[in-house]
């Protein structure tokens, strides 16, 4: 998923973006309010990590913006406001999560996963289609009861289909999951990583719809 993050501290930014590129993420790091929403109003992020102490624009006016333009993707808060004030404020705003700092990193990843779920309609952490399972809090996959090892790149890719069975994703909207700012994109990488994955989970649990992109098999009824 490619994550948005806000944080004006070097240190934790580093270790943030870090952290979440190892759970999985293409994650954007910017440091001020500002460049926040010009990143926002350019690119189409699955989720927001955002501090609300940030130089040039407050993180909760950062919020009160994107709620305004009526964008809907889950905003996990960071912040050392710690008080019952400050947590209100920050909810009522628009934010759907609030961790104080400091924090541990397993637990903001934990929180990331559940608001994405709730916001993809999964009623269950575990993802399921076609046969395969895929389990977000581990990054274990399995096919038909198999363990199945995938690349970094590999289970991006699958965790994105699954989220969607069903669902056409096109090139461009996949190289959205797999890919951050600065990132070498080849030409035909998303086709590469979709052969792997046929030849590890099997050639029909990813269908090609020609002119279109790539779609997961529904489990049968």
């Amino acid at each position: 998923m490619r994550i948005l993050l806000v944080e004006d501290d070097a240190l934790l930014g580093d270790a943030l973006q870090a952290g979440l590129k190892q759970a999985g993420h293409a994650v954007d790091w910017t440091r001020d309010g500002i460049a926040a929403e010009v990143a926002l109003a350019a690119e189409d992020y699955a989720a927001v990590v955002l501090d609300l102490g940030l130089p040039r624009k407050d993180g909760l006016d950062v919020l009160r913006w994107l709620r305004a333009k009526k964008r809907a993707l889950p905003v996990l808060v960071l912040t050392a406001r710690d008080t019952v004030d400050d947590r209100i404020k920050g909810l009522d705003a628009g934010a759907d999560d609030y961790l104080v700092k400091p924090f541990d990193l397993g637990e903001l990843n934990a929180r990331l996963r559940a608001l994405l779920r709730r916001a993809g309609g999964q009623p269950a952490p575990v993802l399921t289609a076609s046969g395969i399972t895929l389990d977000p809090a581990t990054h274990a996959v399995s096919h038909e009861g198999r363990a199945v090892e995938l690349s970094a790149k590999e289970y991006a890719l699958l965790h994105a289909l699954m989220q969607q069975p069903g669902r056409a994703l096109s090139r461009a909207q996949l190289e959205q999951h797999l890919y951050a700012w600065g990132d070498e994109i080849g030409s035909n990488t998303v086709e590469v990583y979709i052969h792997h994955l046929r030849r590890k989970l099997g050639a029909d649990a990813i269908r090609t719809l020609r002119g279109i992109g790539y779609v997961m098999a529904k489990d049968a009824a």
